[in-house]
């Protein structure tokens, strides 16, 4: 985990990279690091392989270009960043461009909802200082009851 000063407070944080399925939105993939390591530099790890396209926020710009990525099949959709959205002049170019990110971000969307389950449902919205390796097996579990929760609201058991 890595230490940053905000002020005079000290703080300790990690990240949860997470790889989901664009039908389902189960979490297959998961990868915990400290708070100062660039999202980019995870993105091959949270593929499985199978992959022909991939949805990406505007963390991820350039990810294509990777060399782990040079001869891959996948195709990468990922956000434009907000403020060369926010340049464009008006017309017919911008309102194409932005209806596009819409139906990137509505399928981005699902990734969200596992994170929903751990920090609202789960209430785990911080972690305490234990190390990296620690708190994400913890993650790990997290991750896999969200994925039954999920799993659940997706095919509910007729008895319930």
């Amino acid at each position: 985990m890595h230490q940053a000063k905000k002020g005079n407070e000290w703080h300790f944080g990690m990240k949860a990279h997470i790889g989901t399925d664009a039908d389902s939105g189960l979490v297959h993939s998961l990868t915990g690091t400290a708070a100062n390591v660039a999202d980019i530099t995870e993105s091959a790890h949270l593929l499985h392989g199978d992959e022909s396209e991939a949805y990406a926020d505007a963390g991820y710009t350039g990810v294509a270009k990777r060399p782990e990525f040079q001869g891959s099949d996948v195709v990468w959709h990922v956000a434009e960043k907000r403020g060369k959205l926010k340049k464009m002049e008006e017309g017919p170019r911008k309102t194409l461009t932005a209806q596009r990110e819409r139906v990137k971000a509505q399928i981005r969307a699902k990734v969200e909802h596992p994170f929903h389950v751990v920090k609202n449902l789960f209430r785990h919205r911080k972690v305490r200082y234990r190390g990296l390796l620690k708190n994400t097996a913890q993650l790990f579990t997290l991750f896999g009851l969200a994925n039954l929760v999920l799993a659940r609201r997706l095919n509910p058991s007729p008895c319930s």
